[in-house]
């Protein structure tokens, strides 16, 4: 956690054009809460917030991410499923899930990409996008986790559509 903070003060001392912050890494251990701090200061400083959060770690740290660090987005939240109060808030929010399914198979989150619970999402009515994470690490690009979802969950062309339209609403743009 200090580190974090003194990663935050350093990165403010460059000057440089950034417009948001993000918390990633492992979950599981390092709760969102744990880095409360920081967050505020990136908010006093105008910058947008997304927060990994609900992939490895329980629906909990997607609570944590919104409340405590104002997270506008949350990267993963597959886990948020497990929740359905969380679930109504995330919609009626509209707050955008950056879902990554090749990640999610590699990290053993989910067992295979016929198990990902990305459909159910949809049907949910959450705000889904879908995203590549780390692509030389994990096998796949955007491209790739598209086609996959296609053979695998047999995604239809409005719903890649719909999954493509709200990549665009969940950029910090």
């Amino acid at each position: 956690v200090a580190e974090a903070n003194d990663t935050f003060t350093d990165l403010m001392k460059m000057q440089a054009p950034i417009i948001a912050l993000g918390l990633d890494s492992a979950e599981v251990g390092y709760p969102p809460s744990l880095f409360e701090d920081v967050f505020a200061r990136a908010r006093a400083e105008g910058l947008r917030i997304t927060a990994h959060a609900g992939e490895e770690g329980p629906p909990e740290y997607v609570r944590q991410a919104l409340d405590l660090l104002g997270a506008e987005r949350i990267d993963h939240g597959i886990r948020s499923l497990e929740d359905p109060d969380l679930v109504a808030r995330l919609v009626e929010e509209q707050i955008p899930l950056t879902v990554c399914p090749l990640s999610n198979v590699r990290l053993r989150v989910v067992d295979t990409l016929a198990d990902h619970p990305l459909r159910r999402m949809l049907e949910a009515g959450l705000s889904v996008s879908v995203n590549s994470d780390d692509p030389a690490y994990f096998g796949g690009y955007v491209d790739d986790a598209f086609t996959a979802l296609r053979e695998h969950l047999g995604l239809t062309d409005e719903e890649r559509a719909v999954l493509a339209r709200n990549s665009m609403r969940a950029a910090f743009l």
